[in-house]
């Protein structure tokens, strides 16, 4: 029984009826880890050091966990792919089964696979803690591969490595970092793209599909191999370099983690290693999700969590990582998956209908980063609202440092699609996107990958649509893409100043990258031309997406320069819902929109404490596709108003469909 209240009960008066629900969380999680280990976490998330492959005293040993196996095999292209006395395992104690062999009987990069027998069946598996997965051009088949460099990697720029308390995430999809229509490489992206990401001023990069995958068109997340860096984009070495030289930049690498389920595929995934279908999943009707074709995780036994917990540690220590954003957080904390709830009510939280074993295993997952890198970021991709989940667990809550504010993307889209630009509301916009627990750290956003798949659209085509194909290039004169351009750039403005603590791009959206995601299948004819990022379009000097990028580079320096974030109160001066004009401070920044699409105001009053005001960015420079209707080099200087009482008032000209960041200097300050 907890002898104290959880900070987040004492915080939120809805969580006191379900307060005991809490505690027995929590108490879950200490009982736990006493369990797993009698000191550190990490002492117990070391199975990648034991299973696997290992180069030890000049000998091969090869180690996996298969309590139903008989018997296991390794073959290879060094014994022709047959099963031979001299290559089968030893059977030794807890389902584990070894094999020594001297090293110059298997080649460094020679192709392995392991053939299981278990009692009435047969057959070939990829090894479950394999390290290196290749797949065959011809056959499309996978195989593990030893990978050995005679050399461990030099590690350049670990000491300047540094903890980014305010993450501005660019999100990346290695494979689609080339304008080429195929599979982009890590060493493509570290010298093409990484100098795009450092230059538009993002701390922090966010790689997706890194762990092997069979199929492309997933786009990562029905894993396969959890230790294997994916092979179609390179091999480690050339990850790591790149993971090196964003470090090198003061540039933070965390990874997109898929621990929610796992691909159903058994020649190369985890589904029937042994011949057992819940070796590490679910023995009944949780075992398949029903919505994503894909198996999910047992984590109530301590097998699994050995395996995911080591997986953590493997990553950012083998490839020094620096955090994760753990994905399909909400499939894992109900059975249902969240997809039957409509979460209206707290009930919904504490119902029994979460999956506990889960919550533990989230909450030992976020305490182990923290003891393996105290500076390592996590980020859980959630939409249910689940309270206390980017919490600290002293404070009765999961652990997570952010939680992605998954709402706000489909706010965008609904309003666009469903409302005239005369109606939006700008009261209601700022509630939409302030909206927030007050006890957990959130990454806003407008749009990220999901947005932009086939099927859907990234918000710049749909304000503009075809008109992007004939009417982007700076000569041409369209009302369609004026507004567009007007209303991409205060839509990812106004995201980014009412963003908790962080906020995230995806790749390519910085400039308003055209159209949709579409990966190669057989629908398209097996095409890569919606699986890539087109960067010529930016690189035209005689196109308009430049001025978007511009703006961005522009905006994202406004916390670079200013550190706006750190002041968590977002405070709305003014929302005039007839003229639709919103008014923001934040720290020293005023934030100025006018989205009426047809109106400017001049002599605008914006109530304000006393001052002098700057510009700092105008949307409508004619550098960000606008039409220099605001003087930037002006110095305001704020008004008393009687009607006010101690505030002053600020009077502005306010053009329709433009957006103003002032920095406000105190009276004392400006002499």
């Amino acid at each position: 029984m907890m002898i104290y209240q959880p900070e987040i009960v004492k915080g939120d008066p809805y969580l006191k009826p379900f307060q005991a629900v809490i505690e027995k969380r929590l108490a879950k999680v200490s009982s736990k880890q006493k369990e797993l280990s009698e000191s550190k976490l990490s002492n117990f998330a070391n199975g990648h050091n034991y299973y696997g492959l290992h180069d030890i005293d000049g000998k091969w040993i090869f180690r996996e966990w298969a309590p139903n196996a008989t018997q296991i095999y390794l073959i290879g292209d060094f014994n022709n792919w047959t099963e031979s006395n001299e290559f089968e395992f030893e059977k030794i104690e807890n389902g584990n089964f070894e094999l020594i062999i001297d090293k110059n009987k298997i080649l460094n990069q020679s192709l392995y696979k392991l053939s299981v027998r278990w009692n009435g069946g047969q057959g070939e598996r990829i090894p479950v803690w394999a390290n290196r997965v290749v797949q065959d051009e011809e056959t499309k088949l996978f195989s593990a591969q030893v990978w050995h460099p005679e050399n461990q990697f030099n590690w350049e720029n670990d000491h300047k490595r540094r903890k980014v308390e305010h993450p501005l995430i660019y999100e990346a999809h290695i494979g689609m970092g080339t304008e080429k229509e195929q599979v982009g490489t890590y060493s493509e992206f570290r010298k093409n793209v990484l100098p795009r990401i450092k230059k538009a001023g993002y701390n922090v990069i966010q790689l997706m599909a890194i762990q092997e995958h069979p199929y492309y068109g997933s786009f990562g997340y029905h894993v396969s191999s959890l230790f294997a860096a994916s092979s179609r984009f390179g091999n480690p070495e050339e990850l790591k370099l790149l993971i090196d030289e964003a470090h090198s930049m003061g540039i933070m690498v965390i990874m997109d983690l898929v621990h929610s389920h796992a691909v159903k595929n058994e020649l190369e995934g985890l589904g029937l290693f042994d011949g057992s279908p819940h070796q590490f999943f679910h023995a009944d009707e949780r075992r398949e999700h029903v919505a994503w074709d894909s198996l999910c995780f047992n984590y109530g036994k301590n097998e699994v969590l050995h395996l995911l917990l080591s997986n953590i540690k493997y990553w950012l220590e083998e490839y020094h990582f620096d955090g994760y954003r753990f994905d399909g957080v909400t499939s894992m904390l109900y059975y249902d998956h969240g997809l039957s709830r409509d979460f209206t009510g707290y009930d919904m939280y504490f119902d029994g209908g979460q999956d506990e074993d889960a919550i533990c295993y989230l909450s030992l997952a976020n305490k182990l980063m923290k003891e393996i890198n105290p500076n390592s970021i996590s980020i859980a991709e959630e939409m249910s609202g689940y309270p206390g989940l980017a919490s600290p667990i002293h404070m009765g809550g999961v652990g997570f440092d952010y939680r992605l504010a998954m709402g706000i993307p489909d706010y965008w889209i609904k309003l666009i699609k469903e409302k005239n630009d005369e109606d939006w509301n700008v009261g209601n916009i700022f509630y939409e996107l302030s909206n927030k627990r007050l006890e957990e750290k959130t990454i806003g956003y407008t749009e990220s990958h999901d947005q932009a798949l086939v099927g859907d659209k990234t918000i710049v085509f749909r304000l503009i649509d075809k008109e992007m194909y004939w009417s982007m290039d700076k000569q041409s004169e369209s009302l369609v893409v004026d507004r567009g351009i007007a209303l991409h750039k205060i839509i990812r403005l106004m995201t980014f100043c009412c963003a908790g603590n962080g906020y995230l791009n995806f790749m390519g959206n910085e400039f308003g990258h055209p159209e949709w995601i579409d990966f190669p299948r057989e629908g398209n004819n097996w095409s890569y031309k919606h699986a890539r990022r087109q960067w010529s379009l930016l690189d035209n000097s005689e196109l308009r997406f430049e001025h978007l990028n511009a703006f961005d580079q522009q905006m994202i320096a406004l916390q670079n320069n200013y550190h706006f974030l750190e002041d968590s109160f977002i405070n709305c001066l003014a929302a005039n819902e007839n003229d639709q004009v919103l008014a923001i401070q934040r720290k020293d920044l005023l934030f100025v929109f006018n989205l009426n699409p047809s109106e400017s105001f001049t002599y605008y009053g914006i109530p304000v404490e006393a001052g002098k005001f700057e510009i700092v960015l105008t949307s409508d420079s004619s550098k960000f596709g606008g039409f220099n209707r605001v003087d930037d080099q002006q110095t305001y200087f704020s008004k008393p108003d009687a009607q006010l009482s101690k505030k002053h008032r600020l009077y502005l000209y306010l053009p329709s469909r433009t957006s103003l960041v002032l920095k406000h200097i105190p009276p004392k300050s400006i002499f």
